[in-house]
């Protein structure tokens, strides 16, 4: 009988370990969010990213830790930026530097999402 509630103890454990994993992907929406107050640099009515434009490229970029999190990330933001008319490519391509983060996908409309590590 106490096997089987170890058993059964290991098996609700494995579920919710699996839940919390499944539930850390990014998604589109937290894209978005990460990056919105970054639009009015990107747009150039800023002249430098604001505070909150960083720290959200910082959350983003800790939080993209898997290889899938950084593809969606990037579909998310090509998706974007294919929709947005008037983003100055060289103001978005230079956000993460002036945050002072290291993204490891070029920052260009044309980026083939399935190549990014």
């Amino acid at each position: 009988m106490a096997r089987v509630a170890i058993v059964a103890l290991c098996v609700v454990l494995a579920v919710l370990v699996a839940a919390e994993t499944a539930s850390a992907a990014i998604s589109c929406g937290d894209v978005t969010s990460s990056i919105a107050p970054c639009l009015g640099y990107a747009m150039g009515s800023s002249p430098s990213p604001s505070a909150q434009c960083c720290s959200g490229v910082k959350s983003l970029n800790g939080r993209a830790s898997s290889k899938a999190d950084r593809q969606t990330a990037c579909r998310c933001l090509k998706n974007m930026a294919g929709r947005l008319r008037g983003v100055s490519m060289g103001n978005a391509a230079s956000i993460p530097g002036k945050c002072g983060v290291s993204v490891s996908m070029p920052i260009n409309p044309n980026v083939d999402c399935s190549t990014v590590n």
